[in-house]
């Protein structure tokens, strides 16, 4: 298994960054460690090949329904092409990588540094620890051609937007969007309904998710919206001249 660690432990930095305006020079310097960030992410990605990224709530465990749901998942996406990503965690995010791992396919991870310390799971193949959440859900949209989202929590709920956005204003592609876990999700999707009946969305924004809890079904959707429509883009190969592997 291979690693990219940044070396740089806990700290406040972007909370401290938050506050406001700084000295001139730290905010130079700040910007230098989020270049840094997105080089190792981009170092450490650059290979992994066409991925679907998972998102979903880390407190999940081994046996629950949609810790095992996210496993299937996983296992269904490799099988029609795809390295699954996920935040590199446990519960859900561990889940897809081990579905992924155990159907013979690739399982990347981006994890997230937290004064908690979450460690990356035990399924992945490679992965990299970023400081900052910003950087990090670039990096998990960056490679990623779907999403699926399972239950979760606050987290879960920015990236699923997230993304949604994107799609909505054409800042990404239409890239298929999937909510798995129908019955957790059922006032989100009310709220939705809510949404486009009093005009704050458009009724055709509702179709950019699909809403399932069978995970072919799931795999069928991206495969027809993603892979017919997109193709699978291979990615370069590694350069030993830049110290790629």
């Amino acid at each position: 298994m291979t690693e990219e660690q940044n070396g740089a432990g806990n700290n406040n930095t972007e909370a401290s960054f938050l506050d406001g305006p700084r000295s001139r020079w730290r905010e130079f310097v700040f910007t230098l460690r989020v270049l840094r960030e997105f080089i190792r992410g981009f170092r450490a990605l650059h290979f992994v090949g066409p991925c679907v990224t998972v998102f979903g709530s880390a407190r999940f465990k081994e046996g629950h329904r949609y810790y095992e749901l996210s496993r299937e998942a996983g296992a269904e996406l490799v099988k029609i092409g795809f390295t699954v990503m996920t935040g590199g965690g446990p519960g859900v995010m561990e889940a897809a990588n081990r579905g992924a791992k155990e159907a013979g396919g690739k399982s990347v991870g981006c994890n997230i540094v937290l004064p908690h310390e979450q460690e990356p799971n035990r399924y992945l193949d490679k992965w990299v620890d970023i400081r900052y959440f910003f950087v990090r859900k670039v990096l998990l949209s960056k490679y990623s051609y779907a999403f699926v989202v399972l239950p979760g929590g606050m987290g879960t709920l920015d990236e699923l937007f997230e993304a949604v956005t994107l799609v909505q204003t054409g800042k990404i592609k239409k890239f298929p969007i999937v909510v798995m876990g129908v019955e957790y999700h059922r006032h989100f999707r009310a709220h939705l309904d809510l949404m486009a009946a009093e005009g704050t969305i458009g009724a055709h924004d509702l179709d950019l998710l699909l809403f399932t809890d069978d995970a072919k079904e799931a795999a069928k959707h991206i495969a027809g919206n993603a892979i017919k429509q997109f193709g699978l883009t291979r990615p370069p190969k590694p350069m030993g001249i830049f110290g790629e592997k």
